[in-house]
C-alpha cells in the first residue's frame, strides 16, 4: 500500500507540474524566425529568436494557431526543371557553381526544394544542345504512324536527365511530376506539335498514347528518376501555333483515363498518379466537374492540378468541396519582366500561392522555370519576358536569386514533406497567414502583411505567446517545438 500511494502521490505532482509549465512557459522556450522585407534588406535572414510567454496583450491581433484542427498533407514545393534551366545549369554554370546552386536549391544547406514538374518532351522553354528552340517529343518519326512506339525515345533530354541525376543524387526524397505540352505530332488531327488535337476518330492513337506514358515513365526509372505523379495536358483549354501545345476537353481527357490510361498503368504495375486538368483557377470547377463525372474515371485520377494565371485560389476550395477525397496541386506560376517591384512580388506570392494556395487544399506549390537568363530564356515561342527563380548569367555564370527564390523559399526550407496544414488565424488582405504541424512535430506559420503601415501581431498556441511587428510587403517564418 505503501508503494501505491507513493505511486499515485508522484503522479499527482507531476500532473501539477506539467500544469504550471502550461501556465507559465520557460522563459527558455523560443521561436525561430526568417525574415524577407519589401526594402530587401532582410532576404530570408535569420532574425533573433522570440522568447515565448505567458501573458495575452489584449490590444494586439491575435493569431490563434491550432494544431487539433487539421487539413491536407503536404507533398512538397518547388519549380519546373525545363529544357531551358537544364541547358544553363548544365553548361553555363563551373562545376563549383553547379554544385552550389543545386545544394542551394534541393538541400538543407538553402532552401530545400522537394517536388519538381518536368516537360514530358518539349515545351516553350526546350532547347537543342546548342541552346537553339527545339521542338520534339519521344516519338517523332518520318513515317505515317507507330503505334507500337518502335522509334520511342528520350535522347532529346539527355541534358534534363543528366541534371535530375544529379539532384535526385543530392536528395533522394525528391518527387517528380510529369507534365506533356503535346503528343506527337502523327497522333494529332494537322501532324504538328504546336497546337490542334489527338486524332480522336482513332482508337490506335490513344491506346499508343496510353503506351507512351508508360514507356516514359519506365525510361525514367531506368535512369534513377522515379515520376511520382503525371498529368494529361498542360493546359488542355488553351493552344498556340508558336510551340509545343495541344487540347484536349474534359469528356475526351476523362474517356482517355477511364479507357485507355488508367487500364495501361494497371497492365504494367505503374503506381504512379494519374493527375486531371493543369490549368487555370478561373475554369477549374466547371472542367473538373465534367472529367471527373463518372466512378471510372474517379477510380485512376488522384486528384487535380491548376496554374495560377487567371482566377482566384479559391477555386481550389470549390474543387475540394465537390470533391474531398482528391487531392489537389498547385503545379505552375511565373512571375516575369511585367511585374518588377520586389515587394508587390513577395506578397502576391505569398497571398496568393504560398498561403493562399495551401489554404485552399493545394499539398503543392510549384513556380515555373527554375532557372532563365536574363533575357528570361532561351525560350521556344512562349513566354519571352518570364523569369526564372534563379537568372543565369550565360557569360560569367554568375546566379542572382530573384523574388521567386526568397517567396517558396519561405515554405520549402522549413515545411517537410509529410507536414499537416493546422489551423490559424489569417486576416484577408492584411496579415494572413498559414501554419503547419511537420512530421518531428515542429510548428511552422508563415505570414504576409499586405497592409500599407507596419502591423504587430501576437500569435497563440495553448498558452503560449509571443509577439512580432512585420513591415508592409513582407513575409516571415516562425518555427518553434511543439
Amino acid at each position: 500500500m505503501y508503494w501505491n500511494k507513493s505511486f499515485l502521490l508522484a503522479g499527482i505532482i507531476a500532473i501539477i507540474g506539467a500544469a504550471f509549465i502550461f501556465m507559465n512557459p520557460s522563459q527558455d522556450r523560443t521561436v525561430d524566425l526568417w525574415l524577407t522585407t519589401a526594402d530587401q534588406k532582410n532576404l530570408l535572414t535569420y532574425q533573433e529568436p522570440i522568447s515565448l510567454k505567458g501573458e495575452l496583450a489584449r490590444d494586439l491581433p491575435i493569431i490563434q494557431v491550432d494544431p487539433n484542427v487539421k487539413f491536407q498533407t503536404m507533398e512538397g514545393f518547388g519549380a519546373a526543371i525545363t529544357g531551358s534551366a537544364a541547358y544553363l545549369m548544365n553548361n553555363k554554370l563551373s562545376s563549383d557553381q553547379k554544385e552550389s546552386l543545386l545544394k542551394d536549391l534541393f538541400t538543407e544547406e538553402g532552401i530545400h526544394m522537394s517536388f519538381i514538374r518536368h516537360t514530358i518532351g518539349a515545351s516553350d522553354f526546350s532547347v537543342d544542345q546548342d541552346g537553339s528552340p527545339a521542338s520534339f517529343t519521344y516519338n517523332d518519326i518520318e513515317t505515317e504512324h507507330d503505334y507500337n512506339l518502335d522509334h520511342f525515345t528520350i535522347e532529346k533530354d539527355k541534358d534534363v536527365i543528366t541534371l535530375l541525376q544529379d539532384i535526385v543524387f543530392k536528395n533522394e526524397q525528391i518527387k517528380i511530376f510529369g507534365t506533356p505540352w503535346t503528343a506527337p505530332a502523327w497522333m494529332k488531327t494537322e501532324k504538328t506539335l504546336n497546337g490542334w488535337y489527338l486524332d480522336y476518330e482513332n482508337k490506335k492513337v490513344y491506346q499508343s498514347y496510353a503506351d507512351y506514358f508508360v514507356k516514359y515513365i519506365e525510361a525514367y526509372q531506368d535512369k534513377g528518376i522515379p515520376i511520382e505523379a503525371i498529368s494529361i495536358q498542360n493546359e488542355p483549354e488553351f493552344t498556340s501555333d508558336s510551340y509545343p501545345s495541344m487540347s484536349m476537353s474534359a469528356e475526351e481527357h476523362a474517356m482517355f483515363i477511364r479507357e485507355y490510361l488508367g487500364p495501361a498503368f494497371l497492365k504494367n504495375n505503374i503506381s504512379t498518379k494519374i493527375i486531371g486538368f493543369d490549368h487555370n483557377w478561373s475554369e477549374g470547377l466547371d472542367y473538373v466537374s465534367s472529367l471527373l463525372h463518372d466512378e471510372e474515371t474517379r477510380k485512376f485520377t488522384d486528384g487535380t492540378a491548376f496554374h495560377c494565371y487567371e482566377g482566384n485560389p479559391s477555386s481550389m476550395s470549390d474543387v475540394h468541396a465537390a470533391y474531398p477525397d482528391k487531392n489537389i496541386y498547385l503545379t505552375e506560376c511565373s512571375g516575369g519582366e511585367w511585374s518588377a517591384d520586389f515587394g508587390s512580388n513577395l506578397s502576391w506570392y505569398m497571398r496568393n500561392l504560398l498561403i493562399g494556395g495551401t489554404r485552399n487544399w493545394a499539398s503543392t506549390v510549384m513556380l515555373w522555370n527554375t532557372a532563365l537568363d536574363g533575357n528570361g530564356g532561351p525560350a521556344n515561342g512562349g513566354c519571352t519576358n518570364c523569369r526564372g527563380i534563379v537568372t543565369i548569367d550565360q557569360n560569367s555564370g554568375e546566379v542572382s536569386k530573384n523574388v521567386e527564390y526568397y517567396a517558396i523559399g519561405h515554405a520549402s526550407k522549413f515545411v517537410e514533406p509529410g507536414a499537416v496544414r493546422i489551423g490559424s488565424t489569417s486576416y484577408k488582405g492584411d496579415l494572413e497567414s498559414v501554419a503547419f504541424k511537420n512530421p518531428d512535430d515542429s510548428i511552422i506559420l508563415i505570414m504576409v502583411h499586405s497592409g500599407k503601415e507596419e502591423q504587430s501581431f501576437q500569435v497563440n498556441l495553448n498558452g503560449e505567446f509571443f509577439s512580432y511587428t512585420l513591415q508592409p510587403n513582407s513575409a516571415v517564418t516562425f518555427k518553434w517545438d511543439y
